[in-house]
């Protein structure tokens, strides 16, 4: 916990606060209507208290002038402190590619030099090796290797790219994992792929919640009716044969019109994002957290998400009369020195089910797999052990092609793929012993807690890369509620916007690259740690367990920000309505004596009701810091019940409170003679 936390601050509370003193926006003033009228008539009524000739007392300007401010800039400030950090996720995808580096062949026999990616042109041929980046999206042109484009495809299995055929594009950012080959790029600077991304990613837009609608509309309408309120007052005024100082209109005006929940917004999302590192999940922006509780439809991504990402070894099937022992301890020994994630998961199984415990003795030749043979295995003396992609094996052993142990095998591999599995056919010494059963592995407990969704109202949806056949049997496993299979980001982009175009909200949970753009435009956008930095700095939280199903507690927490909002909305407002009440009977008692019965608190003078209105307005936001940091317990009920809860609670204690407050402060600016 002590480290959540400390994460939290030093990733997201510092750079805010830096933030937030550097890179103040006055966007953020525009964005939130309440506190851009605030400022403007704050700053109007600080030009009007230097220049104008009143007969206000120049102390009392100053204490005035002091106090607006104060209720202005702690908004203010609080809002670049929630949004300090912003988003970059599009200059993230552009840091990628500007990392990139590549080996461009120079013409001279095979010599090359070191350019940066973005200085590649069409033609130009580059050399990518074991374990470098693909710089540009190309055609290979020359040699076989085994490519992992997990980064942009999402699926973890390596894919064969070579010379000619339908497999000899490749992907910028993807990389190589075996051999080497000569890629030609096809695409001129900002074409490729990861421009792409680019692209998508600066167009996608996060939609406002329907709460973040309502609640603007709502300070904009309190604003309105207070600015036509206040308009009023002069002409009531001067009908009773007097006036009302500019300066006291200005500053009634901003004491009554909802500073006060404007102001605590940021706050209560701050504490959103604070509590949300209890779960591991750290959040770029309050909003997110809140948005969550309105969630109807969590997208999640195949591999990394739902699944572990690697294919794991679960079943020995033997075949041509072969024992499932016999099959374990071939598969065992060609995997000894196989340290892919598949080789150490055959290794596990075949210990585990079949009490194997062979090893490699010294005179062992280990046959690595290549790109071209797609074969790996062992030689032990005289004996030869195999393993490999079926089609591989068969033509490393031509006489096997029509055997009826062939036949078998083929049946069987055929069912692994209908499971959504793939398979890895062995032999030895020229026999076929069976295959093994590689498949994506479901994370653990993933589909009781798909389950708690479903029963909160949220809709799961898989998107993967894969064939129909192969997603549907991996969501029925993980117990999803549909799923889309040959999924490109144009498609993930497109089922969000359709689904945010029938009035839900979107979740996405996602850890590659080719996510980025979904994380973008989703409501709620959860990267996993375990993914890439652009679909990190895509998503508006990153899940530091990389568990999609923590959702849950994420929507629970979102909730609970909602029914803070809310509470705190109908204080704020019955506090303004009770503010309204309590000074106009004060400034209008010696125009109208007759109202001096309405004066239930006593306030001495004009003066002293104005700069006491004042003084509490400013003390009472971060008065409620406190509350909106600590959030209001969620309690399941249903809107009416949740509405006579507030109405009870906070809708009295907002009228409560200024009646008190405003009246203790009075006593002391008139002890003080302050006013």
């Amino acid at each position: 916990m002590a480290k959540s936390q400390s994460m939290f601050t030093a990733e997201l509370i510092a750079p805010a606060i830096r933030d937030a003193f550097l890179k103040l926006d006055p966007r953020q003033l525009v964005r939130n209507p309440v506190m851009f009228t605030t400022a403007i008539v704050a700053l109007l009524l600080t030009v009007l208290l230097a220049v104008g000739n009143d007969e206000l007392a120049t102390g009392f300007k100053l204490q005035l002038v002091v106090w607006l401010w104060l209720t202005v800039l702690f908004g203010t400030f609080a809002e670049a402190l929630a949004e300090g950090r912003g988003k970059a996720q599009a200059a993230s995808l552009r840091d990628a590619k500007a990392e990139l580096k590549a080996k461009k062949l120079t013409g001279v026999a095979d010599s090359w030099e070191a350019v940066p990616a973005t200085r590649l042109t069409i033609g130009d041929v580059v050399l990518v090796e074991t374990g470098d980046l693909i710089p540009s999206d190309g055609e290979v042109i020359e040699g076989v290797a085994s490519v992992n484009e997990a980064a942009i495809t999402g699926e973890s299995a390596p894919v064969i790219r070579e010379a000619g055929g339908d497999r000899s594009a490749v992907t910028a950012g993807t990389r190589v994992i075996s051999d080497q080959i000569k890629v030609r790029v096809t695409v001129e600077p900002g074409q490729g792929f990861l421009d792409r991304m680019i692209a998508l990613v600066e167009g996608a837009e996060r939609q406002k919640t329907p709460n973040e609608i309502a609640l603007t509309i709502l300070l904009t309408g309190l604003t309105i009716i207070f600015l036509i309120a206040v308009a009023t007052i002069p002409g009531f005024a001067s009908y009773a044969g007097g006036s009302i100082p500019v300066a006291i209109l200005a500053a009634l005006l901003i004491t009554l019109i909802p500073t006060t929940i404007a102001a605590l917004l940021s706050a209560i999302g701050i504490a959103g994002m604070d509590r949300l590192v209890r779960f591991n999940v750290l959040a770029k922006s309050g909003r997110a957290v809140e948005a969550a509780g309105d969630i109807d439809v969590l997208l999640l991504d195949k591999t990394g998400t739902i699944t572990v990402g690697d294919r794991q070894a679960s079943e020995f099937r033997a075949v041509g009369g072969a024992s499932e022992a016999e099959l374990a301890e071939a598969a065992l020994l060609a995997s000894l020195a196989d340290e892919t994630p598949e080789g150490r998961s055959i290794v596990v199984l075949a210990r585990e089910r079949f009490g194997q415990s062979g090893a490699l003795p010294a005179s062992a030749e280990v046959i690595a797999f290549t790109a071209q043979t797609r074969v790996s295995g062992v030689k032990l003396g005289d004996t030869l052990i195999q393993k490999g992609a079926v089609d591989s094996i068969l033509k490393a052993n031509p006489g096997l092609g029509e055997t009826a142990a062939a036949t078998e095998l083929r049946r069987v591999t055929d069912e692994i793929a209908r499971a959504g599995g793939t398979p890895l056919a062995v032999a030895r010494n020229g026999r076929l012993l069976g295959a093994i059963f590689l498949k994506d592995v479901v994370k653990a407990g993933i589909r009781e807690r798909f389950g708690e969704l479903r029963q909160m109202g949220i809709r799961t949806v898989m998107i993967t890369g894969d064939n129909p056949l192969t997603a549907a049997a991996i969501a029925a496993e993980a117990g999803v509620d549909d799923f889309l299979a040959q999924a490109t980001p144009e498609d993930k982009l497109e089922l969000i916007r359709k689904e945010q175009q029938g009035g839900r909200l979107v979740a996405m949970c996602g850890d590659g690259t080719n996510d980025a753009p979904a994380l973008a435009q989703a409501d709620v956008g959860v990267a996993m740690n375990t993914g890439t930095q652009a679909a990190r700095e895509a998503g508006n939280m990153v899940d530091l367990d990389s568990d999609p199903t923590k959702l849950i507690e994420v929507v629970g927490l979102g909730k609970q920000l909602l029914m803070t909002r809310g509470a705190l909305t109908t204080f704020s407002v019955a506090n303004d309505v009770a503010k309204y009440f309590a000074i106009i009977p004060a400034m209008f008692v010696a125009l109208y004596p007759g109202l001096g019965v309405l004066n239930v608190m006593g306030l001495a003078t004009p003066e002293s009701a104005i700069l006491s209105a004042i003084i509490f307005n400013a003390l009472v936001i971060p008065a409620l810091v406190p509350l909106a940091l600590k959030g209001v317990a969620y309690k399941p009920m249903g809107a009416g019940p949740l509405l006579a809860r507030n109405l009870a609670v906070y809708g009295l204690g907002g009228l409560v409170a200024p009646f008190a407050g405003i009246k203790l402060i009075d006593l002391v600016v008139g002890g003080l003679g302050l006013a």
